[in-house]
């Protein structure tokens, strides 16, 4: 039986309810399946086409093209987050690991000091496995690596050291959805939970705000992917993630065109589809300083939010996230070793 607390959208009358779950990866790992995943990542490093940028730049050898990352993942912080979604964040926090740069170039990125600007340092695979265990050791429910469309080899590169060492709790994928298909397959029998988030369908919008104008199809093949790995969410009995997908969308100021789509997509991939319909944007990075970005230069409207919920209605959505969790404790910043040196309680 689930907890009383827990909304009827998380656990669906006992359908989502998911028991004794073991995480994904330690069967591949059992399986011997997982050296050969990180034999595979590394590899593609030698000529990268780990995301649709297809830079096919030699990483191995420390170079970088777009996303600016080479042979090492850099990272900025890492800490128990109580703000990420209740299924996710539980009352002891999800463990994030946040990456330094990005793939996509979002002119509105409300964190372009990390993913635009690098802030951060990089990391061997023996320090990002014990990042992984020291979040596990906090408590913290899950290992929820952001960003990770350009480090999916490191982190495979790093999953078996933290693994031989104890690590148990799920990982979530927690992306922009800007992944190559050859990603979202190495990540098959390694994500638990799979987090992106779906920003604009429509292809001129993708490539002036997002520098990507395939962004749309990309996002489309890959969440697909996903959903075909993971199905759709389910939780334990205290409404805590386990497995499947969870979408994100941030409605922006006069795009609910692609608001309607995405909803459209979402409701024909599964109507049981967990959806987070975030109304929380504001101007930001160059959005806020450029005159040419002026028409996304405010907060969206209250009519625009309550639009982008009746589109999900309408597509035959009703899995939509909400915050019921009450959680009171310390909010504790992990800042990578060089970065800024030091933790904040």
């Amino acid at each position: 039986m689930f907890s009383s607390e827990v909304p009827v959208e998380v656990h669906g009358g006992g359908r989502f309810i998911i028991r004794n779950s073991t995480p994904a990866y330690l069967r591949t790992y059992e399986e011997r399946c997982l050296k050969e995943k990180v034999e595979e990542a590394l590899e593609s490093l030698h000529m990268c086409t780990l995301c649709p940028r297809n830079c096919r730049i030699n990483r191995l050898e420390g170079r970088f093209a777009v996303c600016k990352v080479g042979r090492l993942a850099r990272v900025s912080a890492f800490f128990p987050h109580l703000g990420e979604e209740d299924v996710l964040r539980g009352w002891r926090g999800s463990g994030t690991v946040f990456s330094s740069w990005c793939n996509l170039r979002c002119v509105f990125c409300q964190n372009f000091e990390t993913s635009q600007m690098g802030a951060g340092v990089e990391v061997t695979p023996q320090e990002l496995a014990e990042m992984m265990l020291r979040l596990q050791e906090m408590g913290c429910h899950n290992i929820n690596f952001v960003t990770p469309e350009h480090v999916v080899p490191q982190i495979l590169e790093a999953l078996p050291y933290a693994i031989e060492r104890g690590l148990l709790v799920p990982l979530v994928y927690n992306t922009g959805a800007y992944d190559s298909l050859h990603s979202v397959e190495l990540m098959n029998g390694v994500v638990d939970i799979y987090m992106p988030d779906f920003k604009l369908w429509d292809q001129e919008r993708s490539r002036r705000f997002l520098l990507a104008p395939n962004y749309p199809e990309a996002a489309r093949q890959t969440i697909a992917a996903m959903h075909r790995q993971v199905g759709e969410l389910k939780v334990d009995q205290e409404g805590v993630a386990q497995r499947g997908v969870l979408v994100r969308h941030l409605v922006m100021p006069g795009m609910l065109e692609d608001t309607e789509n995405i909803m459209n997509f979402l409701g024909q991939l599964s109507q049981d589809t967990y959806v987070k319909i975030m109304g929380q944007y504001h101007p930001a990075w160059k959005a806020q300083r450029e005159a040419k970005y002026a028409g996304i230069n405010r907060r969206i409207s209250t009519d625009e939010l309550s639009a982008a919920v009746d589109y999900a209605r309408k597509a035959g959505l009703w899995r939509f996230d909400s915050h019921w969790r009450v959680v009171r404790q310390p909010h504790l910043v992990c800042f990578a070793e060089g970065s800024n040196g030091r933790e904040q309680g």
